[in-house]
This record gives C-alpha cells, sequence and structure tokens, in this order.
C-alpha cells in the first residue's frame, strides 16, 4: 500500500467511511461461498449500522 492510498484509507476511516476493499477481501478469505454486496450496498448497510437507521435510535439532528 502506498503512502497516498494508506493517508486515503485512515482519512475516509477517521470520518466514518469504512474500506469496501477490505470488506471485500475479507469476505474472499473468510466467507468465500458467501455472497459479496456491491459497493452501493455496502455503502447503505454501513451507513444504516452507523446511525441505527430503523432501530428506533436514530434522532436527527434535532
Amino acid at each position: 500500500m502506498t503512502m497516498k492510498e494508506w493517508t486515503i484509507r485512515t482519512a475516509r476511516l477517521m470520518v466514518g467511511i469504512p474500506d469496501y476493499q477490505t470488506y471485500v477481501e475479507h469476505r474472499r478469505q473468510t466467507h468465500p461461498d458467501a455472497p459479496i454486496m456491491s459497493y452501493e450496498e455496502f455503502f447503505v448497510e454501513r451507513q444504516n449500522a452507523r446511525y441505527a437507521v430503523g432501530k428506533g435510535r436514530f434522532r436527527g439532528c434535532c
């Protein structure tokens, strides 16, 4: 991994954007028979998990 890639990855994680490539590598190594979400599916799933949308805990800004 280059310094640029490492910096971008770190910055994304700091602001709460999960790393899709790490997810894909994990799924391929650990769960080779399981389907892999598309980037869009992964992003929505992570946002919902982060903000607990649909679980009664998300309050929004007000």
